[in-house]
């Protein structure tokens, strides 16, 4: 019954981030105004910016928001250290190498789905090297290799970005920094369908598996000695949650602190049932999204921060404030 109530209480919590997000901006619009044009009624004018760049926004961070911090949750759950997320396997520093080279070779300009194309490709490469040096290490996928691997692939995407920056042009660099901090302002309804596409159903497939790493987290041994195929568990998450990690990077740039914070306050309030603390996580962290993003709109208006800025100011205290009451705890 707790764990009902507080779903309903996420869930009321990211459908009023959405209508805020709605309803706030840079541009003054009234409740009234909002209803009708989600309606179809209203002004043309207010009917193109709730329809076609402020609810198209709105909807991408809850995806985003929301895939990151399940990734997380998995994360923590499959390297068994609430202190994971999804960029510390590399996926972050694989999209934002792509990305950097898509704006290096002046390819961001050629076609709208190009920066994304490049920021998904690098973080599908990163994934690909990360589990080939773990599985070649060790056929077992051992969880510390898996680790040390995605450590490693990040520090080198992060030298080719380095290097990719010191050859590029100061325009260059300034797209390139801005995009690693994040942004949901290139939010459109076809980026909304290409993240929902894969963020959902691998989501779905995710929160089947929170038997199986309720399990895992007791023990690999205990969880295969009651029937659970540990391999297989071990690399369906890390592939299924990497991807939506990678999805949520490619349209919504770098984004920190999402994947961290989120799963790891729902943990210390709900538990460690997995079967509870995955969905939860993915209402939390949409809202949580959504909410920064609309504080970076108008916290400067009509100047708008990074929404990466907005995440690691709100995350930094909140975590510490959750690590404090876990140590007392």
């Amino acid at each position: 019954m707790r764990s009902f109530w507080a779903g309903a209480v996420l869930l009321g919590a990211a459908g009023l981030a959405v209508f805020l997000s709605v309803r706030y901006g840079a541009v003054s619009l009234t409740t009234q105004e909002v209803l009708q044009s989600l309606t179809g009624g209203g002004g043309t004018t207010e009917r193109f910016i709730v329809l076609e760049h402020r609810l198209p926004r709105a909807l991408l961070g809850i995806l985003v928001g929301g895939g990151l911090a399940l990734a997380g949750a998995v994360f923590q759950a499959l390297l068994r250290n609430p202190l994971a997320e999804p960029y510390i396997l590399g996926i972050s520093g694989g999209a934002a190498a792509g990305a950097v080279l898509a704006l290096a070779l002046g390819l961001a300009s050629a076609a709208s789905w190009f920066l994304p194309g490049a920021a998904f490709a690098g973080a599908l490469l990163a994934i690909a090297l990360v589990f080939g040096v773990a599985v070649s290490a060790d056929r077992r996928l051992d969880v510390r290799v898996l680790l040390l691997s995605g450590v490693v692939v990040g520090a080198f995407f992060s030298a080719c970005i380095a290097l990719i920056l010191a050859l590029a042009e100061a325009q260059v660099v300034r797209g390139a920094v801005l995009w690693m901090m994040g942004s949901l302002a290139g939010a459109t309804w076809r980026s909304v369908a290409v993240v929902a596409a894969y963020t959902l159903p691998a989501c779905l497939l995710l929160l089947g598996l929170g038997r199986a790493l309720n399990l895992m987290s007791i023990g690999e041994e205990t969880a295969s000695y009651l029937g659970t195929e540990v391999e297989t568990v071990k690399r369906v998450s890390y592939g299924v949650a990497s991807l939506v990690a990678a999805a949520g990077v490619a349209f919504a740039g770098v984004i920190g602190f999402v994947g961290l914070v989120v799963p790891h306050g729902v943990r210390l309030v709900m538990g460690s049932d997995h079967r509870v603390l995955l969905p939860l996580s993915f209402l939390a962290g949409g809202a949580f999204l959504t909410l920064a993003d609309l504080l970076a709109r108008v916290m400067l208006s009509p100047a708008e921060i990074p929404i990466g800025v907005v995440t690691a100011f709100v995350g930094v205290p909140f975590f510490l404030v959750l690590l404090r009451r876990s140590l007392r705890a």
